[in-house]
């Protein structure tokens, strides 16, 4: 899974974008200032590293001359200042992409795909246990051929379990990475987990692909023949 450093010092943005690209498929890491990013940026340096330009110990034009000084890791800018002579420069200082805020999480995910496909990185754009097939851009499931509709949460639940199929997921793991540290309980991981199960056409106690591993979590694989 590709790790993107997300250097933003508004704690809201920083927890959109970490719960936006953790969807798609990363392993993210956040910071606030330019000092915590260049102390992340030995091995294991990250693959990508969006960031904000309005950092509160250091502008994000001089980080992005000392990253390259250092590294060659990818940069995304991502940033409310506009001008184009600004663009220009931060791209011929070694910037590989510019985004002006607002932008979509899709439109950010794209981005981080198509930097990362360029630098040969890219996670893979769907995945497959058995007969249940997830496209990660379009966010559309099928199983058997046919499609099932799924809202945010179970996609996000099901991408989670299906990128690390075969292995036992603990329940603090999904309310940590899936939920990234909401208000909720374990309970609700019951409750998305029983209307998972009953799209995927399993219950609990005859589970198809998700399994119950009791004391430790749960598991997603393919049915056996």
């Amino acid at each position: 899974m590709p790790t993107v450093l997300v250097v933003e010092d508004d704690d809201l943005v920083r927890d959109v974008l970490t719960r936006s690209l953790t969807a798609a498929g990363y392993d993210v890491t956040a910071v606030g200032t330019a000092i915590e990013l260049m102390r992340r940026i030995t091995p294991p340096v990250p693959d990508l590293v969006v960031l904000d330009l309005g950092l509160p110990d250091l502008d994000g034009s001089q980080v992005l001359r000392m990253l390259r000084a250092v590294s060659r890791v990818p940069v995304i800018i991502a940033t409310a200042r506009n001008e184009d002579a600004e663009i220009v420069r931060l791209l011929r200082d070694g910037a590989d992409d510019y985004l002006v805020k607002p932008f979509s999480s899709e439109q950010l995910a794209a981005r981080v795909h198509a930097v990362l496909r360029r630098s040969g990185q890219a996670p893979p754009s769907r995945l497959q246990v058995g007969d249940l097939v997830l496209d990660l851009q379009a966010r559309g499931v099928t199983l058997e051929g046919k499609t099932i509709e799924l809202n945010r949460r179970e996609f996000d639940l099901l991408a989670y379990m299906a990128r690390r199929a075969g292995a036992v997921v603990t329940r603090r793991e999904l309310l940590t990475e899936v939920w990234r540290g909401s208000d909720v309980y374990e309970r609700t991981i019951d409750v998305h987990l029983f209307w998972l199960r009953r799209k995927l056409g399993e219950t609990a106690a005859a589970p198809r692909y998700l399994h119950t591993v009791r004391g430790v979590g749960l598991r997603l694989e393919a049915p056996r023949s």
